[in-house]
């Protein structure tokens, strides 16, 4: 293979490479959006304890409608949150880790480059 013939292709799978990063960060931009509504953080606290919830148990001693509920629900679900399942007639909604997983992750990166930030900015100012 020459190398002109090697070239297009390395560019090909960078731009496939960058598609599918693009793709991964709108899931995340929809996690994160999901997730910055004190409701939903609430009903995914409560999911996180585990097991599969119904919403009536999800709206037990709390002032918010079962509509109310159901719409945030939808809402995570949509971004890969959570997930429903049916038992019987009842509709069940239980967290789906994979996008949270994925989100914690993209923050603990972000989390290292801005140390990585940091300690280059500090070895910058204890050297002028």
């Amino acid at each position: 293979m020459s190398p002109r013939s090697a070239a297009p292709k390395q560019g090909a799978r960078r731009v496939a490479s960058l598609a599918a990063l693009a793709r991964s960060n709108d899931a995340l931009a929809g996690v994160f959006a999901a997730l910055g509504d004190p409701t939903r953080l609430k009903l995914v606290a409560v999911l996180c304890a585990g097991g599969a919830f119904s919403i009536a148990q999800l709206t037990a001693n709390t002032a918010i409608t079962r509509q109310a509920v159901t719409k945030h629900l939808t809402l995570l679900a949509d971004a890969g949150v959570v997930r429903d399942v049916w038992q019987g007639r009842e509709r069940l909604w239980q967290l789906d880790p994979v996008q949270i997983e994925h989100a914690r992750q993209s923050l603990e990166t972000i989390g290292q480059q801005w140390d990585a930030a940091l300690g280059r900015l500090k070895a910058f100012a204890e050297r002028g």
